[in-house]
């Protein structure tokens, strides 16, 4: 496993920080991935920023891997079924609460919303219920 380097999750949170601080300023809008690319790929309106938005990220996470990371990301073991599933999961839940971690965690919380508090508690009790269930009551884990 890739050992854990502090300067790159420094680095990378301030990227993203700054990202979401930018999009808010020129823009007037959070920097919720959910949201961005439902508005991208439903076609409601002719606003370009959206794809321009998913492309920096993609060619970010591409410039890291290729050009910057030390060591390339491992290969997932995990069943596809359960990735799949997992990602369903997560869709049915950025619905249901109106945004993802993106739009609540690092906007919501950076603006002191008590709905977006709320909805990252809800996550994070969540993902701590999921890793306990997989990880010592289902038998084998996933």
């Amino acid at each position: 496993m890739i050992g854990f380097n502090e300067l790159t999750a420094l680095f990378g949170g301030i990227l993203i920080g700054t990202s979401a601080t930018v999009l808010l300023l020129f823009n007037g809008r959070i920097a919720g991935i959910s949201g961005i690319v439902n508005g991208a790929i439903s076609f409601k309106s002719a606003e370009s920023w959206r794809w321009i938005f998913i492309v920096g990220m993609l060619m970010g996470s591409a410039l890291y891997e290729y050009v910057l990371a030390a060591q390339p990301t491992p290969i997932s073991t995990f069943a596809p079924w359960a990735m799949l599933g997992g990602g369903f999961l997560v869709g049915f839940g950025t619905r249901m609460g109106n945004g993802c971690t993106s739009g609540h965690g690092v906007c919501g919380l950076g603006r002191l919303s008590l709905r977006s508090l709320v909805a990252v508690l809800t996550f994070m009790a969540s993902a701590i219920a999921t890793v306990f269930l997989t990880h010592h009551v289902l038998p084998g884990g996933l």
